[in-house]
């Protein structure tokens, strides 16, 4: 089944222009997820706001931002203040420069997408991956969408471009913070080791031959489940009372009133017909 595209964009460096199309590269439905359940009725529940200060539930209109600047010390922010300051969406994957490929490390990646080439951009697009590959670089770039702004790599990947969306770089915590290990690797001990990780070592990267074995097994008690006829549906809830305007509620209350006024006229006014004489026996 063919990809479906997310969104369209333009790659440019200098005078050259790629148009592109953005695709999704990975599955989160691939994961499992669940829903909280009341364990008495099986219902579904809902997540609701509360004021830890008076208990109040709180309707999400009422909700704002804030940024808490000092302990318990928060800045208030409405969304239209921030909306101001979303970054405008561009149609262009601006590139700044080219790098080595292996300038960065899978540390500054967050996550991935799949380019492919735009409605007449197959040969621009073909000519950059080459040139890229060739080159073994990568193209640093700034994208902006939904509001902001991303620092993304493209990288040539079977034919196609990965973008890949990085982190910036107030954003990836300094290795210095870890603890380096004082002790040094014996000559003896590294022979060793590297015999050992030679035994191991594979032409490729093959992630078909590894699996989530929890997911799997999560999935077979699901199953197990299903057919054995333990599945717990939830109650209908009750319908939400009518709600009627009061005016014409008044107006079909005196309406009602007149009517039933009318009809004990009527019944008063018509006249009332003599006693059936009671039957005599014969004889």
């Amino acid at each position: 089944m063919a990809a479906r595209s997310m969104a369209s964009s333009t790659i440019t460096f200098g005078l050259v222009a790629v148009p592109v199309q953005i695709y999704p590269a990975t599955r989160a439905s691939a994961g499992l997820s669940f829903h909280l359940l009341h364990a008495k009725d099986g219902v579904r529940l809902r997540q609701q706001l509360v004021c830890p200060k008076d208990g109040e539930v709180v309707a999400r209109t009422e909700a704002v931002k804030g940024f808490e600047h000092a302990k318990d010390s928060f800045v208030a922010l409405t969304d239209a203040e921030l909306k101001a300051l979303d970054q405008k969406a561009s149609s262009g994957i601006e590139v700044a420069e080219f790098v080595p490929s292996s300038a960065i490390t899978p540390l500054y990646v967050e996550r991935s997408y799949y380019l492919g080439p735009g409605k007449g951009g197959e040969r621009a697009f073909a000519l950059l991956v080459a040139a890229l590959q060739q080159e073994d670089l990568l193209a640093i770039a700034q994208y902006a969408a939904r509001g902001k702004d991303y620092l993304v790599a493209l990288r040539p990947y079977e034919g196609r471009l990965l973008m890949h969306q990085l982190y910036h770089a107030d954003e990836v915590r300094p290795v210095e913070d870890v603890k380096a290990p004082e002790a040094e690797a014996r000559p003896a001990e590294l022979k060793l080791a590297r015999e050992l990780v030679a035994r191991l070592t594979t032409e490729r990267f093959a992630p078909e031959r590894y699996a989530d074995e929890v997911r799997k097994r999560i999935r077979a008690l699901i199953d197990r489940k299903v057919e054995g006829g333990e599945i717990r549906t939830a109650p209908e809830g009750k319908a939400p009372a009518k709600v009627i305007d009061l005016m014409e509620a008044l107006k079909a209350s005196l309406a009602a009133g007149e009517s039933r006024k009318d009809k004990q006229k009527e019944k008063q006014a018509r006249p009332r017909g003599r006693r059936a004489a009671p039957l005599r026996k014969a004889g």
